[in-house]
């Protein structure tokens, strides 16, 4: 049956519409109804927003680290901490001597070839007890960060999760420890100590250090178990351990993190106060707290013995707070 045919407008215009046969059919002349047929047909090979595929979302810590990667504190840091740590475990790499050997015969003398620090009273080589002193401080710092994040996490947690008369207890007894003075708890504690092992001083750090990270745990679990998605665990039936491991404790521990790593330098710094003080560690291991102590009452007459453990105490502890700082930047969003 032929087509019927239509009426057409003014200057050939078809008021009803091109036929279907004829709308998409090119002249095969070029000119711009054969331009707009192939400008059409490349629209639509170009994926729409939905089509392609699409970047994953990152998590907390993946976006994290995509941050740290980028600051340039957190590379410094964190390559002068793995050099700290390395010649922590390996001193003899960098340094040769022994650092219990001396000379009295050179006692103070300055630097001179193959001993570029010199040396201290008794004539020990202040580079290589400056090296050797690293593991020291590092192990002290290290495990009493470990212990009392552990402690005070598992503590503060708990009290965070269940409440009632657990928190209110923890919340005492965390107040009876922050009463206590460090200076004079360590003088204290420590004085009737006769071991000349690390671990003193990491018990102690530990017995007053805990306090702090469970007041931090505490707040974080409070905050991450009135989220909705932990209501919604609850409503269909998980139980506590469920809900405490895997949607509590994953987004409340980033504020912990911050806390240790920034205390951890902190730690040291008390490790080489309290050896400083006579109460610390003691000889023969060999600390920059203890250097440090023998060298104050010779700072006129031989500046040197001071100068190089001072330092290296110093560049580590800023080290680590440094480290603390650009961790804080990255897993708080409001600070970006």
């Amino acid at each position: 049956m032929p087509d019927l045919e239509r009426p057409e407008g003014p200057g050939g215009y078809d008021p009803v519409g091109p036929r279907p046969r004829e709308a998409v059919s090119p002249t095969g002349q070029g000119g711009a109804i054969d331009l707009a047929l192939e400008e059409a047909e490349s629209l639509e090979k170009v994926p729409g927003p939905g089509s392609g595929p699409r970047e994953k979302a990152r998590s907390l810590w993946s976006d994290a680290w995509h941050q740290l990667r980028r600051n340039p504190v957190f590379l410094i840091s964190s390559l002068l901490i793995l050099f700290l740590v390395v010649i922590a475990i390996w001193p003899q790499l960098i340094a040769s001597g022994d650092p219990l050997h001396c000379e009295l015969s050179k006692s103070q003398q300055g630097p001179e070839p193959g001993h570029p620090f010199g040396y201290d009273t008794q004539g020990c080589d202040v580079y290589t007890r400056t090296v050797y002193g690293a593991r020291a401080s590092i192990t002290v710092g290290v495990c009493a960060t470990l212990g009392a994040t552990l402690l005070g996490s598992l503590l503060g947690g708990l009290a965070g999760f269940f409440g009632g008369w657990g928190d209110a207890l923890l919340s005492r007894v965390a107040d009876i420890f922050f009463g206590i003075p460090v200076i004079l708890g360590g003088l204290v504690f420590l004085s009737v100590v006769t071991s000349t092992t690390v671990w003193p001083v990491v018990g102690f750090i530990v017995l007053l250090g805990w306090p702090q990270l469970a007041r931090i745990a505490r707040g974080s679990v409070i905050t991450a178990k009135q989220n909705d998605y932990v209501q919604a665990a609850r409503a269909l039936g998980a139980g506590n351990a469920r809900m405490m491991l895997r949607h509590v404790a994953p987004n409340a521990v980033a504020p912990v993190i911050v806390v240790a790593t920034i205390a951890l330098g902190t730690y040291i710094a008390l490790e080489a106060t309290l050896s400083f003080l006579g109460v610390g560690l003691r000889p023969p291991t060999v600390s920059w707290g203890i250097d440090i102590s023998n060298a104050a009452s010779q700072i006129r007459n031989a500046p040197h013995m001071l100068l190089y453990p001072a330092g290296a105490l110093s560049i580590t502890v800023l080290a680590f707070i440094m480290l603390g700082d650009a961790v804080r930047d990255a897993l708080d969003p409001k600070l970006r």
